[in-house]
């Protein structure tokens, strides 16, 4: 049998518009990253600011800028989840304008008020996106790719992360801002470009349209009869059998009890981790525990590694499988955590010098770059990757449950950081997150899935309890 005859039996996968629609979409959480990495360098640049005679805020009032816009993201997530009924593409451009509206009002911002507004409202806007996005790329990908291209996106936020603390050295918090308005209307342009998910459109009744994006999706001349097919076949049984939240009966309700424990579960922990506290409080921990070693410079080479790491993620998450990178990643993060606190603990009952502790400066900076290196690979990206496999396409919305958690919880974890330093010390608050995470690797144990490489429709059943 010649080759050309294999290709056309066998024909190789075609995976390069799923990967360009992925990318689009992706532009969303490149917008969240550069808003979460914005008010370290934004409150440094206010103080000067405040010092020159520029516009004042305390040092409150800072750390309310800091933390709003997680309180708005808690608030947007659950209507987020509703407004997945009018489409998923469709409502990620409609965000994208108050998104950028927001970065405007922050630049040309005359009092702190207009300061809370803006990262309020870019909580919001973050928290739609955050929620949306997975459900999108989870939709359009293939099983062989999905997992792989959901992380792919979360690489997109440490991206953001990094632009921001690089670009808030020479620029200032007006300017900055003006800088990040451009991911939200870099989402807006790639949501013009790309379709929305066959699976929304035919839910909907738009076969034609589906069919069309499906085509698209899986390249020109791919042969999408079988999977529109099944698809169809899936919708019409969910239609029919799988009737909305409100007319749900008990045992369909208990059926979602599992995805609504295995999302929020893993979004509590891990925003109680430490981790999420670390990205708004990391050169103030890192200026503490490192005597020689520039704080700032370190936390640009924490940012660049979770980049790596996240980039490593997408490569192993379809070849691994979720799980495994969920225990690899719990448990590493939960020994670093407590090797860090080990080591503030040893520094602080000796009563090291800074020449003393100068020459290991590479042990507490060893243990951040695990704990955030690891998170990067795991529990970080396929947390929220669950959100959009394992709720049944009709209850998807549902989602937004577990994105309200995390950002709720990321709010009090970063609230509260300061308190528990001072209860329990530097050394006991990340003993206490070392516990978290071990607490997180049994979760996992117990509760989570494998998701690889099964359809979605698959996973309504296999997420079930019995």
């Amino acid at each position: 049998m010649t080759s050309s005859t294999l290709e056309l039996i066998s024909p190789r996968p075609y995976y390069t518009t799923q990967v360009l629609a992925s990318l689009a979409v992706a532009m969303g959480q490149l917008a969240v990253g550069l808003g979460k990495g914005y008010s370290s360098p934004a409150l440094q640049s206010l103080a000067g600011a405040r010092e020159h005679g520029g516009l004042a805020i305390s040092a409150q009032q800072g750390s309310w800028v800091a933390s709003l816009s997680l309180l708005g993201a808690l608030v947007g997530g659950l209507p987020s989840g509703l407004a997945l009924r009018l489409g998923r593409r469709r409502l990620l451009a409609a965000v994208s304008v108050p998104f950028a509206a927001a970065w405007w009002l922050a630049a040309g911002a005359g009092s702190v008020w207009e300061l809370y507004a803006a990262a309020f409202i870019s909580g919001i806007c973050s928290s739609v996106v955050a929620v949306v996005t997975p459900v999108y790329v989870s939709e359009i990908a293939q099983p062989a790719v999905r997992g792989s291209l959901c992380s792919l996106t979360k690489v997109a936020t440490s991206v953001g992360l990094l632009l921001s603390y690089s670009l808030g050295v020479a620029l200032d918090w007006r300017r900055l801002a003006m800088v990040a308005s451009a991911g939200p209307l870099l989402l807006l342009l790639g949501c013009c470009c790309v379709p929305e998910t066959p699976s929304f459109l035919m839910f909907r009744g738009r076969d034609r349209e589906a069919r069309a994006a499906l085509q698209w999706l899986r390249g020109p001349s791919a042969d999408i009869s079988s999977e529109h097919d099944v698809m169809r076949a899936n919708i019409v049984y969910i239609k029919q059998e799988q009737p909305s939240c409100g007319d749900a009966s008990p045992e369909q309700w208990r059926a979602l009890v599992r995805p609504v424990l295995v999302t929020t579960g893993l979004m509590f922990l891990q925003k109680f981790s430490g981790v999420h506290a670390f990205s708004f409080y990391g050169v103030t921990i890192l200026d503490k525990v490192l005597a020689r070693a520039s704080a700032q410079g370190a936390a640009a080479v924490v940012a660049l590694l979770q980049i790596l790491a996240g980039l490593t993620s997408s490569v192993l998450i379809d070849t691994v499988g979720r799980r495994p990178l969920l225990m690899v990643s719990s448990a590493l993060m939960s020994v670093s955590l407590a090797g860090f606190g080990t080591f503030v603990y040893v520094v602080e009952r000796l009563e090291w010098t800074s020449a003393q502790q100068a020459p290991f400066d590479w042990v507490p900076m060893s243990c951040v770059l695990v704990c955030q290196v690891a998170f990067a690979l795991g529990v970080g990206p396929i947390s929220w990757l669950l959100i959009g496999e394992l709720f049944p396409l009709r209850q998807r919305g549902l989602g937004a449950l577990a994105a309200s958690v995390s950002y709720g919880c990321a709010f009090v974890s970063v609230k509260t950081f300061v308190d528990l330093e001072r209860w329990l010390g530097l050394c006991g608050v990340f003993w206490l997150y070392a516990v978290v995470s071990l607490f997180c690797l049994a979760f996992i144990l117990v509760f989570v899935p494998e998701t690889k490489g099964r359809e979605l429709e698959e996973m309504e059943e296999r997420t079930r309890f019995v």
